[in-house]
């Protein structure tokens, strides 16, 4: 990869280290609980708790806050002198003096004065204390990041790319701040005893509890440890819905072309709907009284009985649920295999069941891991159909939610349960990195690609077509059952047409000065639409970037790196949501009860989906063109915008619309963060259904269904699809194999 031109890295320096110059003396460095941005901003120039860096250092007795002055302007002094790697000693040198100076001092000093007693009690009484860090010194802190990045580019590392050492630093320490320092805060919990001090005795009872690991299933008993019963279901649901996800992307690829686009949308709608609307109209259907039953009462005299809550009823629902990942997922890898390598393979008289069984399938590998990852980690953290069909199978989400809302709150026990299910997800993880190795997969390249995909053997195409079409079937009995309830006067006595529950909602009346938004969800609803718009597109450009890091980038911590991208998929929702509370309710970043903590929950609770869709392919695409664009002297950052990202919209088109769905559908993991101000749809609804009004929160689900399916057209469209230059497909030619084909006659 060449190097960027010096004169446009000196630039970018100069432009991070002016950026950090002037917040700090321009900007307001503090934002306290009771004042807004734009009035902190105001007040920049003014009182103690909204001046400026350099006012506060001078006037109001913060001193530590030169620390991040000495910083910028040693990287000043560096931009002065001569040889790179001289510029690149002091620009770290300085970097690491402000960060290190700003970051001790916000993390011990609080809004009362040191945050510790044994700080009070080495260095005495603080005269002042700190609220939590604003617009000022929130931007220097990202001046000092840049400033790293440039120092690391300066002496060699990153192959001296700007760009590259930038995002490195930028992801890595956005991962550090908002996955790594929650999660460590929640985890750290296990480690104490019910005094708050460290104890390994209480983490040893706590991890090797008869609960937890138990084993009496075995012996013929009914249950079986939490944790057991939790890897048993995970193992299930990621098989299930890899395959699945399999078989539905194939059919929507390589079968019939007017299959293709209801299969899209029938296939997405569990992931576009609230989590318990599946389990409740599964319930509809299997339930005691559901249909099912009552079909077999009256048609067979079976009792009917409650088979359906527990292993069976939440393995069903969470294949309903995490199905569409795996599609999303596997439908780009389809896309992504070069119609060339399997018509060579033709070419040398292989059938189409040999060419898809050697060449097509393993072609697939890295997006069949990657689902059974995604899957895997979904459903060990899942809390929202556990809850409602798991019945006494309990597992790992729903013991932790307990422990943290139940009468007893044992803190100290769901930090533990959630230790063990990130050793689950490491474990997964590793397995993966395991199988896939260093093999290459790499179908998408720079050469020309006009052919036409191979048609599905008779064989795979009727499997497909047998799973694709029934599933659809059942997706849509399901829904129809579920949204009925949100049209109906009173679900099971009276059930009279009526669009009372919808007006209840959503009524709208016109005055004087215009529309009235009389209903009660509009301000959830405008609410929700806001911040999920806002975290998707954040969320799928940081979930791309983490994916390139780590498909085309070599540094160290790299594993890691990636572990820390997927670890809030392993956290369950409700645990992440406590872990924010406990993380940012004091300074020096002090974000709760803003919408901005909501924001960043979506973003990186969503992320890993993005990270795992890139990766995969990544993994397809051809590194010779990353040369090619570097040989045309084009910039990292050039390269990665006009000759990768037209080829990522697959993943592109997953991240946007995981991270503004499951933005829009959350409940565990912000369920403790949101507010009178920042009341959210999802909150909405389970006020509901906990008062039991299930006709206003189905007809809320309802419009939520309608609103994302036209955001995903909307994605869809605005995105496209990926351009590599194929024929469209055509009608299944015979197979060369098969008895009785003839090959065509050669003309004389």
């Amino acid at each position: 990869m060449s190097l960027p031109p010096a004169g446009q890295s000196q630039r970018a320096l100069i432009g991070w280290l002016l950026l950090g110059l002037g917040a700090f003396t321009l900007l307001p460095w503090y934002l306290p609980a009771d004042a807004g941005l734009w009035s902190s901003v105001q007040g920049a120039f003014g009182g103690e708790q909204t001046a400026s860096g350099l006012l506060q250092a001078v006037h109001h007795g913060r001193p530590w806050l030169w620390s991040g002055l000495i910083g910028l302007l040693t990287g000043v002094f560096a931009h002065s002198l001569r040889t790179e790697r001289q510029q690149g000693r002091w620009l770290l040198a300085g970097a690491l003096l402000g960060l290190t100076g700003l970051l001790v001092a916000g993390f011990a000093i609080g809004a009362r004065g040191w945050s510790q007693p044994i700080l009070a009690q080495a260095f005495g009484e603080l005269p002042v204390g700190q609220p939590g860090i604003g617009l000022g010194g929130a931007l220097v802190l990202l001046a000092l990041l840049m400033q790293t990045a440039a120092g690391l580019a300066r002496v060699g590392r990153f192959r001296g790319d700007l760009f590259t050492a930038g995002t490195v630093v930028l992801c890595g320490a956005l991962l550090l701040l908002f996955v790594m320092l929650p999660v460590a805060r929640a985890l750290a919990g296990a480690f104490l005893d019910d005094a708050g001090q460290p104890s390994l005795a209480a983490l040893t009872a706590r991890l090797g509890s008869e609960r937890l690991w138990g084993l009496d299933c075995l012996g013929g008993a009914t249950r079986c440890g939490v944790a057991w019963n939790t890897l048993g279901l995970g193992l299930l649901t990621a098989a299930g819905t890899t395959v699945l996800g399999a078989l539905l992307a194939l059919a929507a690829e390589r079968g019939p072309a007017r299959l293709a686009r209801p299969l899209n949308l029938l296939a997405l709608l569990p992931i576009i709907t609230p989590p318990f609307v599946v389990g409740l109209g599964l319930i509809l259907l299997f339930g005691r009284a559901g249909l099912v039953n009552q079909g077999l009462e009256w048609a067979f005299g079976i009792e009917p009985t409650r088979w359906f809550y527990g292993l069976p009823g939440l393995w069903l629902a969470q294949l309903f649920a995490f199905t569409p990942i795996a599609f999303l997922i596997l439908r780009g890898v389809v896309q992504g295999i070069s119609p060339a390598l399997e018509e060579a393979a033709q070419t040398l008289r292989a059938s189409r069941w040999q060419t898809f069984r050697t060449v097509t399938l393993p072609l697939m590998k890295p997006g069949l891991a990657n689902a059974f990852l995604v899957g895997f980690i979904e459903s060990m953290a899942d809390f929202g159909n556990p809850i409602i069909v798991g019945g006494q199978h309990a597992v790992l989400s729903t013991e932790i939610f307990f422990a943290i809302v139940g009468a007893q709150y044992d803190q100290g026990r769901a930090a533990a349960l959630a230790l063990v299910l990130t050793a689950f997800a490491l474990a997964a993880f590793l397995a993966q990195q395991r199988v896939l190795g260093h093999v290459a997969y790499t179908t998408v390249s720079g050469k020309g690609d006009a052919g036409i995909a191979m048609a599905l053997p008779a064989g795979v195409r009727r499997l497909c077509l047998g799973v694709a079409l029934p599933w659809l079937a059942f997706t849509l009995v399901v829904y129809l059952f579920a949204f009925a309830g949100g049209f109906v006067q009173t679900w099971g006595r009276d059930y009279t047409p009526t669009l009372a529950h919808l007006r209840t909602a959503f009524d709208l009346q016109w005055g004087a000065a215009g529309p009235v938004w009389t209903g009660t969800a509009w301000q959830s609803l405008f609410t929700t639409v806001w911040l999920a718009g806002i975290a998707a597109p954040l969320c799928a450009l940081m979930g791309l970037l983490v994916a390139w890091l780590i498909a085309r980038i070599r540094f160290a911590g790299r594993r890691a790196f990636e572990f820390g991208a997927l670890l809030t998929f392993a956290i369950p929702g409700t645990v992440l949501g406590v872990s924010y509370i406990l993380a940012f309710n004091v300074p020096p970043f002090e974000l709760t009860g803003t919408a901005l903590i909501i924001v960043l929950c979506f973003v990186f609770r969503n992320l890993p989906v993005g990270v795992r869709a890139g990766v995969a392919s990544l993994a397809q695409i051809d590194r010779s063109l990353d040369e090619a664009s570097a040989l045309l002297r084009a910039g990292t950052a050039t390269t990665l915008r006009r000759v990768l990202l037209p080829l990522l919209r697959p993943a592109l088109v997953t991240a946007l619309l995981y991270g503004f769905v499951r933005s829009m559908t959350t409940v565990s993991a912000v369920v403790f963060l949101v507010t009178a101000e920042t009341e959210l749809a999802t909150t909405y609804i389970i006020g509901r259904v906990s008062s039991g009004d299930y006709g206003v929160a189905l007809a809320y689900c309802t419009v939520l269904i309608g609103l994302m399916m036209l955001a995903t057209l909307a994605i869809r469209a605005l995105v496209g699809e990926r351009a590599t230059g194929r024929r469209a497909r055509a009608t299944p030619a015979p197979d060369p194999a098969l008895p009785g084909h003839r090959p065509p006659q050669e003309s004389a």
